[in-house]
């Protein structure tokens, strides 16, 4: 490479000059720089450079960064550069609640405020009555008619359970001779052209009269709790009655044994007595549902027909039935083709069914409750028939 070759005024020329080291422009000592890749085309004058000792390498640049973000000493180049965060300020509730005020204030002043406010007012006084009113007036509204009144228990009494065990058999010891007693399988009990019952049957058939088959059954229970025999022989065959007609309602004898105690001592109010057949006699009427003495005032409802009294609705039968809640409930339990409120086995099956209503299951304590209190809606009425039914369980056995 020491020999050039150029053309000038057509004459070609060989001129061999020296090579010469390259050296910095300033004739000064510098570091040799080192060669690249890729170098690119050097500048015709290069800037000189100040003569000073071997230079050493610029250290990247790099910027604090705020904690959790990338780590300190990251270079700058190739990632964006980032804004400092504004820390959040806590503010006390009591600052805020102040503040809020504050602006509540400064707003109800302007003429936006003054129109708004009052309107918002409204609405929150509108939201707080239908509030009041969905609470209120339900309570305030009259309650359906109980199925029965017990003119002798209008005293209110507090602390009424909603828990605990609910009154009833639990099973009967067993008796010789019959099968199907309260507490277990309802016996088939058909009546002939003739009336009269086939089935299991102990005892002496009154025709037209089931409940004759418990005979046995209700002579040795009405030893234990006192209960005239006639009266238990109708509890009984109505709790068979409903075991098959309303399995899940699984009412007791117990439960209508009470009521019928608490109502009429079992048919025996007024000096009347049950007859064989199950017919008190004579009648047992109430008194008159006036609104006195701290009776119901309940008008006339069926025209007198059944309480003899065409201004005001009387009490029926031992099982002390309204007469419009017979009308719509009562039962034909002995098969004579007559729904008689005066019969203590028409009355009880009736009262069972009553009970029973609206898918009740009566050994569920608060269904208990519900079903005494919808005969007849007062505290220590139903007390009442809790206590006489705890005790006929616990005389009897069950």
């Amino acid at each position: 490479m020491g020999d050039t070759r150029r053309v000038v005024d057509g004459e070609q020329r060989s001129t061999v000059r020296p090579l010469r080291p390259a050296a910095p422009p300033d004739g000064g000592a510098g570091p040799v720089p080192r060669p690249r890749s890729n170098p690119a085309p050097a500048p015709a004058e290069p800037k000189a450079k100040p003569a000073t000792a071997e230079a050493k390498p610029a250290e990247p640049k790099t910027e604090p960064v705020a904690a959790g973000a990338e780590p300190a000493g990251e270079p700058v180049a190739g990632r964006r550069r980032r804004m400092p965060f504004a820390h959040a300020v806590r503010v006390p509730p009591r600052q805020l609640a102040v503040g809020a005020a504050r602006a509540t204030r400064a707003w109800s002043r302007r003429p936006s405020g003054r129109t708004t406010l009052p309107a918002l007012f409204l609405l929150v006084l509108v939201a707080a009555t239908a509030a009041a009113g969905a609470l209120l007036v339900p309570a305030a509204v009259r309650k359906p008619q109980p199925v029965a009144v017990d003119a002798t228990t209008n005293a209110p009494v507090q602390g009424v359970p909603q828990t605990g065990a609910a009154p009833g058999a639990t099973g009967l010891p067993a008796v010789p001779g019959i099968t199907g007693l309260p507490g277990t399988p309802l016996p088939i009990l058909t009546a002939t052209p003739g009336g009269t019952p086939t089935g299991p049957v102990v005892g002496p058939v009154t025709p037209a009269r089931p409940a004759d088959a418990l005979a046995a059954w209700a002579q040795q229970v009405s030893a234990a709790t006192g209960i005239p025999q006639v009266a238990m022989q109708a509890y009984g065959y109505a709790e068979l009655v409903l075991a098959q007609t309303q399995r899940s309602c699984q009412l007791s004898w117990t439960t209508l044994a009470a009521i019928g105690y608490v109502e009429s001592r079992h048919g025996s109010a007024n000096k009347a007595t049950l007859q064989p057949n199950g017919v008190a006699a004579p009648e047992i009427l109430g008194a008159p549902l006036d609104g006195q003495g701290g009776r119901s005032r309940i008008l006339d409802t069926d025209r007198g027909q059944l309480d003899h009294d065409p201004v005001y609705d009387k009490a029926l039968g031992p099982m002390q039935f309204i007469p419009s809640t017979w009308q719509e409930i009562g039962a034909d339990a002995d098969n004579d083709g007559v729904r008689n409120p005066h019969d203590i086995d028409d009355a009880a099956l009736a009262a069972g069914r009553y009970l029973c209503k609206g898918g009740r299951n009566m050994t569920i304590p608060g269904d208990w409750w519900g079903a005494i209190l919808s005969y007849n809606d007062v505290r220590r009425y139903a007390q009442d028939v809790f206590d006489k039914a705890d005790e006929y369980g616990r005389l009897s056995g069950t």
